[in-house]
């Protein structure tokens, strides 16, 4: 009891936005991010530069998927939306730490900006501390932008902590810094298919 209650506050740090997939819900367990990250409210984008091999670019990309389709590719920290003829514009993402990683195909049901962030009963059990509810703005963890994945709890969204970007961090939602979820957002349609994958 005293180590499980020890390894509960190693993560106290760790704010993670999603909630966990079906597979770890009411488990305990605690898995490390990769980094920690600043707590809700805190917003470290004012002159943070992203590293050049996560900023937005233009990448030769083969793919039978479709143009417009969102490609995440958790492995290597990317998300790449096809552009066709073998090209992609290619984002640098944070994604799920270990044992809050998934897969799959779904769509993108919904778009916000500014999005407000409410944790769900789980994310508070697992991190009593977080706040309740959090406006959107500035220092919401939720960033500039969200797009709801399907009925499930994820998100493609912003950040305010720009330097977890290309780590295992979240809780299963893939998190882009402010200025390039704004340029996502503006190229993707509610409907949208989104493949994510682990190689």
């Amino acid at each position: 009891m005293l180590m499980s209650w020890m390894r509960r506050l190693a993560i106290a740090a760790a704010v993670t936005v999603c909630a966990a997939p079906a597979a770890v819900l009411g488990q305990v367990t605690a898995y490390a991010p990769t980094m920690n990250e600043p707590p809700p409210g805190v917003d470290t984008n004012a002159g943070f530069e992203l590293p050049y091999e996560y900023r937005r670019q233009a990448v030769f990309y083969r793919t039978n998927e479709e143009p417009g389709t969102i490609i995440v590719n958790t492995h290597d920290r990317f998300l790449y939306l096809v552009q066709g003829n073998n090209r992609a514009i290619r984002y640098g993402v944070g994604v799920g730490r270990d044992g809050f990683q998934w897969g799959g195909v779904n769509r993108i049901t919904r778009k916000a900006e500014w999005p407000d962030w409410t944790p769900p009963p789980e994310m508070i059990e697992r991190q009593p501390y977080l706040p309740r509810f959090m406006a959107g703005g500035a220092g919401n963890p939720m960033g500039a932008r969200a797009m709801y994945i399907g009925s499930t709890v994820y998100r493609v969204h912003g950040t305010n902590a720009p330097e977890t970007i290309g780590h295992a961090v979240s809780s299963g939602c893939f998190r882009l810094v402010n200025s390039e979820i704004e340029d996502l957002y503006s190229r993707v349609p509610v409907g949208t298919k989104i493949v994510v994958q682990h190689r």
